[in-house]
């Protein structure tokens, strides 16, 4: 088993933690975690990527966990510089492969679309394109499914709920997110309880939620979405985990007018929304397939 190493980076913007596996020479990966998690949610791929010669890094997002938690700078544009910050500091010579989960979707997407010239290759976990987000999130059932969105719009009551007796919420919304509940014990889980038990912990990581659906709502916000989104140059691969509670299969589906190459589809069935959790094994031999090149040729459905 490849060891895991603990890295505190010194970016421009921000102090950042970050769990590393695999050569410090290797093709750097960055593993992008999501909502209400830390890059543990990475610690069963990292040594997978590390044993086959990548150099995998996992970092805790802006606001998450062992890195800087500013008051500010919780808007896409921002969080997409921080990877792209990292990208640069870790392997400035070359772009890096990107996969992002959930949250970490989103920014990769945003960071493959506005600076391709750091993304290799783009791999992305249970996380729409926003573009097709944005079509089909006025669907009543998609609408019915992302409730607790609009629910993290209110002021305090959400933080307060995420972070009251020890942050126990979290691991409670993770575990119902399983279909396996099994593969994930409750002792693997008490860092996100502990990470959200801090109020302010909480609130960084809700800032998330509040600037995406404010700032879509600005006349400037607006006109980013009429006026459409980059195609994204990199080759792409969407991993989507078949039972998500928040998100519908059909947000799988008219990926192509976004890509440069036909994006690949592959479907987890039987796992839920937190598939590298719960499925890092599958995870893990499904993006060494697509980074190393040897994943079949097809067409998203």
């Amino acid at each position: 088993m490849v060891p895991l190493a603990s890295l505190s980076i010194p970016l421009p913007s921000l102090r950042m933690q970050a769990l590393e596996a695999g050569p410090a020479n290797g093709p750097l990966v960055l593993l992008l975690h999501g909502f209400p998690e830390l890059s543990e949610s990475w610690r069963e791929v990292l040594p997978v990527l590390g044993a086959a010669g990548f150099r995998a890094v996992a970092p805790d997002l802006r606001g998450y966990g062992g890195t800087d938690r500013p008051k500010y700078g919780y808007d896409l544009d921002t969080l997409a510089a921080d990877i792209y910050q990292l990208a640069r500091y870790l392997q400035p010579s070359r772009p890096a492969h990107v996969v992002g989960h959930d949250w970490g979707g989103v920014i990769a997407y945003h960071l493959a679309a506005q600076h391709p010239e750091v993304v290799d290759r783009l791999a992305v976990i249970n996380a729409p394109h926003p573009r097709v987000m944005a079509r089909r999130m006025w669907n009543p059932a998609q609408l019915a499914r992302s409730w607790y969105m609009f629910f993290f719009q209110l002021p305090w009551l959400p933080e307060r709920r995420l972070s009251q007796h020890g942050g126990a919420a979290v691991p409670r919304a993770i575990r119902r997110a399983l279909v396996d509940k099994s593969r994930v014990s409750e002792e693997r889980l008490k860092p996100y309880a502990e990470n959200f038990a801090k109020p302010e912990a909480a609130r960084a990581a809700l800032a998330y939620y509040r600037n995406s659906l404010r700032g879509a709502l600005t006349p400037w916000g607006l006109r980013k979405l009429l006026r459409g989104y980059p195609r994204i140059r990199a080759p792409f691969l969407l991993l989507w985990a078949e039972e998500d509670i928040a998100l519908g299969r059909e947000l799988t589906y008219e990926l192509e007018p976004w890509f440069e190459h036909p994006p690949l589809v592959r479907y987890l069935p039987g796992v839920g929304h937190f598939a590298p959790l719960e499925a890092p094994e599958q995870v893990a031999t499904l993006l060494l397939e697509f980074l190393e090149d040897r994943a079949p040729a097809s067409e998203a459905r």
